[in-house]
């Protein structure tokens, strides 16, 4: 169901600050048209904690339309830390949504019992199939490789976006042994060939803004067992997302979208602030080697 690479869209702003609908559009677009397999609306990508309910309502809207065009898969991120307002959340996705990216309770850290309980009570009442999104360097809470495999085994999720930060023993434990149905997406741009090479299935890869038919044939190369290709991929697009990365995210791929001219304003909302020109060219000069 997941496999291929899923783009996080950025949310662009024009110069008045508002949301540009219209470039959310052509990035969906544009992202599909180069070979992606899905869009992921409202991730950390697309600065979901600063919108508002009607920006995020209206963001979902635009991209589940291009989905439904395209026949892509369109999955949106439900954060909350809580398990009452994140199944609320979940129970008030509008239609076209294919699947819920749900982080694992951050800051509260409530032990892998507790992400359990949370997972599965959530599992009860969402529409759609879940992709538990699991960042312990974000979330402060470890999730081992049995409890990711105890949650898999749920018909209701689906899957992972897995970003440890690297390439774990919980990595190389899961990729091991899957449970049927379960899938395992890389999260960390820079890692993502290592992981598809242990059997993961894709990618959630804000990087994918730019080289989006790359990252969809470094997906197709391990796949069919094209080491050699997949390898020499696998490093010229790890350069690439280390470029983009050096500032928060989104704040270079946002710079380098404008620099494209493919966003109104290469504006973020504080607490983040825009990455400085130097950073954003240094990263436009890689991306633009891509091309």
């Amino acid at each position: 169901m997941l496999r291929g690479i899923h783009v996080p869209l950025v949310t662009p702003f024009d110069a008045s600050g508002e949301v540009a609908l219209d470039a959310v559009e052509k990035l969906a677009h544009r992202a599909l048209d180069e070979g992606a397999a899905g869009l992921v609306a409202l991730g950390t990508t697309g600065e979901v904690a600063a919108l508002d309910p009607a920006e995020r309502a209206r963001v979902i809207e635009v991209c589940a339309r291009v989905c439904a065009e395209r026949q892509a898969l369109l999955t949106v991120g439900v954060t909350g830390n809580d398990t009452r307002s994140t199944a609320r959340a979940l129970r008030e996705l509008p239609e076209g949504v294919s699947t819920a990216l749900v982080t694992v309770p951050y800051f509260l850290r409530p032990g892998e019992r507790g992400v359990v309980a949370h997972f599965e009570a959530l599992a009860e009442e969402t529409p759609v199939p879940l992709v538990v999104y699991h960042i312990p360097y974000r979330t402060g809470q470890a999730v081992g490789a049995a409890t990711l495999r105890e949650l898999g085994a749920h018909p209701m999720v689906a899957g992972v976006k897995y970003a440890a930060g690297g390439i774990d023993q919980d990595a190389v434990d899961l990729l091991a042994d899957l449970p049927e149905g379960f899938d395992v997406l890389g999260g960390d741009d820079v890692f993502v060939s290592p992981l598809l090479a242990l059997g993961a299935s894709g990618g959630i890869l804000a990087s994918a803004h730019f080289a989006t038919r790359s990252f969809a044939e470094l997906v197709d190369a391990w796949q069919a067992g094209d080491a050699a290709r997949a390898r020499a991929l696998g490093h010229r697009l790890a350069r690439l997302s280390a470029a983009l990365f050096t500032a928060p995210n989104p704040t270079v791929i946002k710079g380098v979208l404008h620099a494209e001219g493919l966003i109104p304003t290469p504006d973020v909302r504080l607490p983040l602030v825009p990455a400085d020109p130097e950073t954003v060219a240094a990263a436009h000069a890689v991306v633009r080697q891509e091309h």
